[in-house]
């Protein structure tokens, strides 16, 4: 993982891909199809090793039945939430 990434990021982004690809019922091998992506590369997303391209964001987006606005949106309060918890469990 690169230094200059945000690792709270890129797991709010991870557990959002996830929980929409198993609300979709898709395995990981499913979603790249749709998407034109490797499952490796799913996989990573879903570990949060690896951040998408705008590119792959418009394309799993698509996979997932979402808009990259609503993808993007989510991944945002799920980060919000995430960073809440934090400070208070560090209070």
């Amino acid at each position: 993982m690169r230094a200059h990434q945000d690792p709270d990021l890129l797991r709010a982004f991870a557990a959002e891909v996830r929980a929409r690809r198993d609300a979709a019922g898709l395995s990981q091998e499913a979603l790249a199809f749709q998407c034109s992506l490797n499952r490796t590369f799913i996989a990573k997303l879903e570990l949060g090793q690896t951040s998408p391209s705008l590119t792959t964001l418009f394309r799993l987006a698509d996979g997932l039945s979402a808009t990259p606005a609503q993808l993007v949106e989510a991944v945002a309060v799920r980060l919000r939430k995430e960073r809440t918890a934090s400070r208070r469990r560090a209070a």
